[in-house]
């Protein structure tokens, strides 16, 4: 790949990182719950999903989704089902001021987190039709293909890893003074819950 054009990569990527959804409310979410630290379990959860986003499109099967409303449809409704799931649980979520609570809170299994993060960005066909239509631009079919996968795919990964790790779940931080008392436990829920359920929403009514 050509250093100009993994520049472009680099810049694309990060403007597609930065551009808050429900893949950086999960690491807003994951910090304040479970710490800074523990939060990249999470975000790696994410990153899973993101590459197999990528192989699916790179073996041709992104353009079935694509092609096919139905399976685009189903696929598009589990997604937002699950984000509206996941914000109505924070959302009626009640405060854990107990000692005991809070550290069982902050304790949840890395492989939990992992798991949540996983479907948080696999159940969004939109990815898949996203990176139809971005990966060709970086793509030059008269050069080896699987490599030049293989930079765009560690690109984006180290890219949104640093975005999510580094900007969304420091900037959570600034909520942790509300984590305190009960009251702004529940504010935090709140807010967080809306974020979730109005992302699942979107996801599902926006073509």
């Amino acid at each position: 790949m050509q250093f100009s054009l993994w520049v472009a990569l680099v810049g694309a990527g990060a403007l597609i990182s930065f551009t808050p959804g429900a893949g950086a409310i999960n690491t807003m979410s994951n910090a304040l719950n479970a710490g800074f630290r523990r939060s990249i379990w999470g975000i790696l959860g994410q990153q899973a999903a993101l590459l197999i986003h990528i192989v699916i499109v790179a073996l041709g099967v992104g353009l079935l989704v694509a092609s096919s409303p139905l399976a685009f449809n189903v696929i598009r409704y589990a997604g937002a089902a699950y984000l509206v799931y996941l914000g109505v649980r924070q959302f009626l979520a009640k405060p854990e001021l107990d000692s005991e609570q809070t550290r069982a809170l902050s304790d949840e299994p890395r492989s939990s987190m992992f798991r949540r993060g996983l479907w948080v960005n696999m159940l969004n066909p939109k990815a898949i039709v996203f990176f139809l239509a971005f990966l060709p631009q970086f793509i030059r079919v008269d050069r080896p293909l699987p490599a030049q996968y293989l930079i765009v795919a560690a690109t984006v990964v180290v890219i949104d890893i640093l975005v999510m790790w580094f900007f969304f779940a420091v900037a959570a931080r600034s909520f942790q003074r509300f984590t305190r008392d009960a009251r702004g436990q529940l504010v935090v829920n709140r807010v967080f819950g809306v974020l979730f359920v109005a992302v699942g929403v979107l996801l599902a009514v926006i073509h």
